[in-house]
Formats: structure tokens, C-alpha cells, sequence
């Protein structure tokens, strides 16, 4: 994933930016783990986009993503591995989704791309993306971000959250950029949070 060193910086930069012009709806995260019984203990980590090609992982939007979880991970203790990602203790994969919703409640998928799934530990949160170009306009913009850490050599899943915000379409709110800071923050708050509760950050 090294595609993503070149846009993190400007894409956080502007990440950071647009956090300071517009306020963010609030977002629901839910985050499971066994942190009780075997403590995570921080260290490097490197991200990746759960996305099948490799294009779309490299894209401005996946960079902008990775960038907010970057930070979010090292303000928690871990550290962005230093000699090539593949010499990383942990690993940490996340999955976006983004879907429109309008008046009637129908929900139809926005494209960031061609993605998987993260599988099925704890909440089975497994986030499909698809393409729909015929949306109306003021219709409802919800973001999804489903991150999943594993311990490199073992592949043994220590930690997963979901994060979710909804916001009108076309507001700052809904742009990726403002969104990805938002989600990154509030799914890494007081880390590592409650197992299996669902929570709603302001």
C-alpha cells in the first residue's frame, strides 16, 4: 500500500482544513474486542484499503481515509511501521461504504470504488460497494467505516469497529474528506472502547 505515502499528507492537510469550516452530524460506532482478557498493546501498523483494485486503493478519497486512520491509530499508542509495510506487528483493514438515502427511506450505494468484505468476527460487519448514478439531489448521505486490526504474524483479529454518520447530501458534512476525520476520531475514542456497545459520539 505504499500508493498511499504520496496523498496522505495533502489529503490529511485538507481533511484537517475543512474540519474547521463546517460541524458534523453526530456518528454511531460500534466496536468489539476481548481487551479485557488479552490487553492490546500498541505498536507499528500499517493500513490497508479492503478494496480489489489496487487503482481504487490508491484513489484520493482511499488516501484521504487511510490518512484520518493514520493518525487516529498513532494518537492511540501505535506507530506507522518504518520499514515497509510487511514488517508491521499489526495490520489494520478497513472497508467504506457510502449510500444515499432518500425521502422514502430507500438506500441506494454511492461508488468509492470495488470492494469486499471484512468478514464476520464480532458484529459481522461485512460492507459491499456498489454503483448507482441516478440519485436525486438533498437526499441523505450515509458513510460507513468498518476497520479491522490483526496481529500480522498470527492473523488473530484483536480488535474491530464500525462507524457510521448521516448527513444531507451536498453539506460539508457528507464530503468525504470532512467525514473521514469525523469517523476515524469517533471509532478510536477512548480506545478500545466498550466491546459490543453501541455508541453515539457528538
Amino acid at each position: 500500500m505504499t500508493g498511499f505515502q504520496s496523498f496522505a499528507p495533502t489529503a490529511l492537510a485538507a481533511l484537517l482544513l475543512s474540519g474547521c469550516m463546517a460541524m458534523t452530524p453526530p456518528v454511531d460506532v460500534t466496536r468489539f474486542h476481548n481487551a479485557q482478557a488479552a490487553p492490546i498493546v500498541p505498536a507499528s501498523v500499517v493500513i490497508e484499503a479492503n478494496v480489489t483494485d489496487e487503482g481504487h486503493s490508491r484513489s484520493i478519497e482511499y488516501a484521504t481515509y487511510s490518512a484520518a486512520l493514520l493518525r487516529e491509530l498513532q494518537r492511540v499508542g501505535f506507530s506507522g511501521a518504518r520499514d515497509g509495510a510487511g514488517n508491521s506487528e499489526f495490520v489494520a483493514r478497513y472497508t467504506l461504504e457510502r449510500a444515499r438515502i432518500d425521502a422514502g427511506g430507500s438506500r441506494s450505494p454511492v461508488s468509492v470504488g470495488v470492494g469486499g468484505s471484512t468478514g464476520s468476527y464480532g458484529s459481522g460487519v461485512g460492507l459491499g460497494i456498489g454503483i448507482n448514478l441516478g440519485g436525486r439531489p438533498k437526499d441523505k448521505i450515509i458513510t460507513e467505516l468498518s476497520v479491522r486490526i490483526t496481529e500480522r504474524d498470527s492473523s488473530a483479529v484483536v480488535w474491530e469497529g464500525r462507524a457510521s454518520v448521516e448527513a444531507k447530501e451536498g453539506s460539508p458534512a457528507s464530503q468525504p474528506g470532512l467525514a473521514a476525520a469525523k469517523l476515524a476520531e469517533a471509532l478510536f475514542r477512548d480506545f478500545p472502547g466498550e466491546s459490543g456497545a453501541t455508541i453515539r459520539v457528538p
